[in-house]
């Protein structure tokens, strides 16, 4: 059997949708269903997307499915500030800084892929 090779990019999203599962949670003990709802969606999205670009068709397929995991993560920041910036909201700093992380370097991901297809 082959050893299993990390993948920097589906640990780190990974364990950051486990973390927005934590804080979504706590979102909803709160009573802010809507925004927990909207943010779960978005930000599990990422790593579902990350974790299918995996099995890709083509390069670009992967590429693509790469570019949907970047919207998500657009997404999942918006929502992420809007909490940061509302009153009587849990601290969301450290879900800031990790999908940030996410999506720089899911930029250089698809930016290296998109210098491949080209060659």
């Amino acid at each position: 059997m082959e050893p299993k090779r990390e993948n920097p990019i589906l640990d780190l999203s990974f364990k950051f949708s486990l973390e927005i599962i934590k804080y979504t949670e706590e979102l909803e003990q709160l009573r802010k269903y809507n925004i927990s709802n909207q943010l779960f969606r978005s930000a599990t999205s990422i790593g579902a997307n990350i974790r299918e670009s995996q099995h890709a068709e083509s390069r670009a397929d992967f590429i693509h499915k790469l570019k949907i995991a970047s919207k998500e993560v657009a997404e999942t920041t918006y929502w992420l500030e809007l909490c940061h910036n509302s009153e009587n909201y849990p601290n969301c700093t450290d879900l800031l800084k990790q999908v940030d992380s996410i999506s720089k370097i899911l930029s250089k991901i698809i930016s290296s892929s998109k210098a491949l297809l080209r060659n």
